[in-house]
């Protein structure tokens, strides 16, 4: 039976992201416990929870006689050496893109790759650095109430109007800001005997 793709996660982003390289793959939400532990760093976190997301959906498609390969991705914006959440409140965004301004964030994104038949896991950390320009609280507020972004770390859609805040990106690829670095994902499912350009033939 061939191996069926999927990836755990829920994340609309995340899914659209992968969509740039198939459609042919499923989602399933991992259950996973994302609270950090006393001891980890942000790296260690991310490195973490990626595998354990792709772990959890691959012992249930596992146990239900499904061979699959399954991707696992987290992130977390670190600014100042703190983990950033969710603003969730237009209050909190406005906190959070005034204490960028003219500062650098960095975004942490660990990768996974399971096959549940091996065994086999691959993880792999991924750097992105956003600079912002010096905001004025007018830009912030107009932009927070244009693109609402509540529900994203940072307070920001890079994809989006998200990229009028920055003076300068650093990444290998601008796909990992968004959630999933599909230039290292493309070659670790190659690695996985998975080539998901010559798929498309």
């Amino acid at each position: 039976m061939a191996k069926s793709l999927w990836l755990a996660s829920t994340s609309v982003y995340r899914q659209a992201l992968l969509q740039k390289l198939t459609t042919n793959f499923q989602c399933a939400k991992p259950e996973v416990d994302e609270t950090a532990l006393s001891t980890e760093t942000p790296e260690q976190l991310v490195l973490r929870l990626s595998a354990a997301k792709a772990q959890a959906v691959a012992n249930r498609l596992q146990n239900d006689g499904c061979p699959a390969l399954v991707i696992g991705s987290d992130q977390v914006a670190v600014f100042n050496g703190q983990i950033l959440g969710k603003p969730h409140t237009e209050e909190r965004a406005f906190a959070q893109l005034r204490s960028f301004s003219g500062q650098s964030v960095l975004f942490l994104t660990g990768l996974s790759v399971v096959d549940n038949e091996s065994g086999r896991t691959d993880t792999i950390l991924d750097r992105f650095i956003v600079e912002f320009r010096h905001l004025s609280d007018d830009e912030i507020n107009c932009y927070i109430r244009r693109e609402q972004p509540l529900n994203c770390a940072g307070s920001f859609k890079s994809e989006g109007l998200g990229i009028t805040l920055f003076e300068k990106m650093t990444g290998d690829d601008p796909n990992s800001l968004i959630g999933l670095p599909l230039i290292r994902l493309h070659q670790m499912l190659k690695n996985f005997g998975v080539d998901l350009l010559l798929q498309g033939q």
